[in-house]
């Protein structure tokens, strides 16, 4: 209660800056299978940087007193018009040779909630989701109505090529050349193709936690499908009582799982530690369950976890003391 009354004093300018909560973030570039061995020194070096920007724009947006869904959206952004990453310029394609965008956000203090799903003509997929929570009565728009509705309140459409990147449309190739030939209906989906997602998660200075994730989905992917990345709870959650969790990986398990709102709840309702959650949902459900992926997480008192049953996941957090570490496969880089 106490800490309640003075973050709502410091919100409206009674106290001093000086009870402000330390802040936290954390923020990934997805999961999947990212070995040292098929990383030249100069795309690790550009994934590093890329990674940098965006925990850095991030944290200093939180430092300076933005609220945690500003931050979110500014460390997303960057990954978003990032070729390196499946989310925005640089989303695969879909097997028809499109770009279909999900994203979604979500704030632990109030609950709310916003997301859009197979949007081709939005530039900043989590930008129009945040529209979507704080403009808007509901959670999800999809498709043309998301689009009309980013139009509505201001968002120019941009032409479905801007995503276009030519390492895209060559693993686009593959995997048709695949499906195409396989034996099995769809083509089973093996492989990275089903992997890649960007999203942050912060503590702010008002002691809310924030939560948000983007991406392009699965290559070539079918029949407008969508995975857990816009889907709350599956993909995104936040709660100021337990952490904020953004996920990474095969979606179709995340969304059977609910591995988001899983994590919180198991804090929430268990008492469980964020590193004890979040180990038991991604190394045990769903490890047992087969789905691969990771998330990142953090809690009410700025602890941390980036947790991930494949290889390597893309990866960059600044803790309550302002320390930075970057991580691309098992072990962090500058560790």
């Amino acid at each position: 209660m106490l800490k309640r009354i003075y973050t709502a004093l410091f919100c409206c300018g009674l106290i001093a800056p000086g009870w402000a909560q330390d802040v936290a973030i954390v923020i990934h570039g997805g999961a999947g299978t990212i070995l040292k061995a098929n990383m030249t020194p100069e795309r690790e070096a550009a994934y590093v940087a890329a990674l940098q920007e965006a925990v850095q724009t991030g944290y200093k947006l939180l430092k300076d007193g933005a609220k945690g869904e500003e931050a979110v959206v500014a460390a997303i952004q960057v990954m978003e018009t990032s070729p390196l990453f499946n989310a925005g310029i640089g989303a695969v394609y879909t097997f028809e040779g499109q770009h279909e965008l999900d994203a979604s956000i979500m704030h632990g203090g109030t609950l709310n909630a916003g997301a859009v799903a197979g949007v081709k003509t939005i530039r900043s997929p989590i930008a129009a989701a945040l529209a979507v929570m704080e403009q808007s009565p509901h959670v999800m728009l999809s498709g043309k109505g998301a689009e009309a509705f980013a139009e509505s309140i201001g968002m120019k459409p941009v032409k479905n090529t801007l995503f276009n990147t030519e390492r895209r449309y060559k693993a686009l190739l593959k995997a048709k050349e695949r499906i195409l030939n396989a034996n099995v209906p769809y083509g089973g989906q093996q492989g990275n193709e089903r992997f890649g997602t960007v999203g942050a998660v912060v503590l702010d200075q008002y002691g809310n936690l924030v939560a948000g994730t983007s991406t392009g989905g699965m290559t070539a992917k079918r029949f407008g499908r969508i995975g857990d990345s816009p889907v709350i709870g599956a993909g995104t959650y936040a709660d100021n009582e337990s952490c904020a969790v953004s996920a990474t990986g095969h979606g179709e398990y995340f969304i059977r799982f609910h591995v988001a709102a899983d994590i919180c709840s198991r804090m929430k309702y268990r008492n469980d530690t964020l590193a004890d959650a979040a180990n038991t949902v991604i190394n045990d459900v769903l490890v047992k369950a087969e789905g691969d992926g990771g998330i990142i997480a953090v809690d009410a008192k700025g602890n941390i976890a980036a947790v991930f049953n494949t290889s390597g996941m893309y990866r960059a957090q600044i803790d309550t003391q302002g320390n930075l570490k970057v991580g691309i496969y098992q072990q962090w880089i500058n560790e």
